[in-house]
């Protein structure tokens, strides 16, 4: 009957913060399509897993903070100040004669060489650096593992959660690992001699840095999903997307799921391109082809992008400085199109605004500006010979368009074939068995 179809749609409303009188008397599909899909919040009363959810994003939050300090330190040469590595960490020198210790054991390695000018004051300045680059690790892997044990004594962590948090645990204290592994590559005595700059290898630059994203995206996943998990009933999320589906036509629902297949490609592709970012730094290629669109005059400098001497061939990818440069160019050019097409997709075309819901309206928009910027702040780091500010900046903006990517595929959740294929025909049946019923479809239809 049409009043089950009400009483159906009133039910489609989850997780939400109480519910003012005058939005009571709004029509319920409205509110629907105005809050969108997912329905976040983060009030304990509309969904009890709402606080694991924002401590998840919390720990996101500090790996942002552990991913800067790190960029800068690289962009410091601070990486290879501290030459050994303790699991537990330790307090930094404190008086002068353990300076003098620290400094002194520094100077036994290759790097030394090549920095035999350097001060006290400056010796202390990349020391912080990396000291506090290793203990923001230890730290947030202390925020992690503290509340997860406590959470999981109380048994609060969602069914089929469990071992994702196993999975985050190990990647934390995995990283930390991959960090030592990636610094001993700088200290090694086959280094000492060497006429270009110490660095570290930029294969296990890129393997640190790769985790530290992978961490990052699975934790803001993570607590995305569970700010808007189905606490109390799963039918009710199933009943949710079976309501806004029926109120979409066939060929609606065909673009939804272009969109999030976009969105999947697009943040894709974002995360190749980090990676290639990450080849840019461990060669220090950012200060070479110092010039944009072309790199000195060549749109592609073939003479530079096959070094004979780089054996097998295909070191040349990740060890030649021209042809790494040339990657990240055109990768990040290609991520800034897709993005900006993707999003004129969604925010443009008749179909795709009849589809989107706020929230991803909401990632279609940012992912748009942010690519526009990071974009901005790649060539003003190559014209200027990468500055430290500007360079920073720039894999602050990377992890901000792969969080933008995350948001808006998490989004588009309600389009994914397997949402699809879960749902169950409750909702189209009643639909059909009555008129009342139709016409209230119909509204969502419009509203759409």
């Amino acid at each position: 009957t049409g009043q089950e179809i009400t009483s159906l749609l009133e039910r489609t409303v989850l997780h939400c913060k109480p519910i003012p009188p005058t939005t009571i008397e709004m029509s319920n599909t409205q509110h629907l399509l105005k809050k969108g899909l997912p329905l976040l919040t983060c009030a304990k009363s509309g969904n009890p897993h709402a606080t694991i959810g924002k401590w998840l994003l919390g720990c996101s939050g500090v790996v942002v903070g552990i991913v800067h300090v790190g960029g800068v330190t690289r962009l410091t040469r601070s990486g290879l100040s501290m030459t050994d590595w303790k699991p537990l960490g330790s307090l930094p020198p404190i008086s002068r004669t353990e300076w003098n210790a620290e400094f002194a054991r520094y100077q036994q390695f290759p790097e030394w060489e090549q920095r035999k000018s350097m001060t006290m004051s400056e010796f202390q300045r990349i020391y912080y650096w990396e000291w506090g680059h290793r203990m923001l690790g230890r730290f947030v892997g202390v925020s992690f593992a503290v509340p997860w044990a406590y959470f999981a004594m109380r048994g609060r962590i969602p069914q089929g959660y469990g071992r994702r948090m196993g999975a985050l645990f190990a990647m934390g204290g995995g990283q930390g690992l991959v960090g030592w592994w990636m610094v001993k590559s700088g200290l090694g005595e086959d280094r000492r001699g060497d006429s270009h700059e110490i660095r570290v290898s930029p294969y296990r630059l890129a393997a640190h840095l790769s985790m530290a994203f992978s961490t990052y995206a699975l934790l803001l996943w993570t607590g995305l999903d569970l700010l808007h998990y189905p606490n109390t009933n799963r039918n009710r999320c199933q009943r949710t997307i079976q309501s806004l589906r029926d109120s979409m036509s066939k060929q609606m629902l065909q673009h939804a799921k272009k969109l999030r297949g976009g969105a999947i490609l697009t943040t894709g592709l974002t995360a190749v391109t980090v990676v290639s970012g990450a080849f840019v730094a461990g060669n220090d290629a950012g200060n070479a082809y110092n010039t944009f669109p072309k790199m000195h005059d060549q749109w592609i400098p073939y003479d530079d992008m096959v070094d004979p001497a780089l054996s097998p061939r295909y070191r040349n990818l990740f060890e030649n400085t021209a042809t790494v440069q040339w990657n990240h160019r055109v990768l990040g050019c290609t991520t800034a199109a897709s993005v900006l097409t993707l999003s004129g997709l969604g925010l443009l075309h008749p179909a795709g605004r009849a589809v989107i819901t706020p929230q991803v309206r909401k990632g279609l928009s940012a992912m748009a500006g942010i690519a526009v910027g990071q974009v901005t702040l790649g060539i003003v780091t190559l014209l200027n010979y990468v500055p430290v500010t500007v360079a920073a900046a720039h894999q602050l903006g990377s992890l901000a368009l792969l969080s933008s990517g995350i948001y808006l595929v998490h989004s588009l959740r309600y389009a994914a074939p397997r949402m699809v294929k879960s749902i169950t025909p409750v909702a189209a049946a009643a639909a059909a068995s009555s008129g009342a019923g139709k016409r209230v479809v119909g509204v969502a239809s419009k509203a759409l």
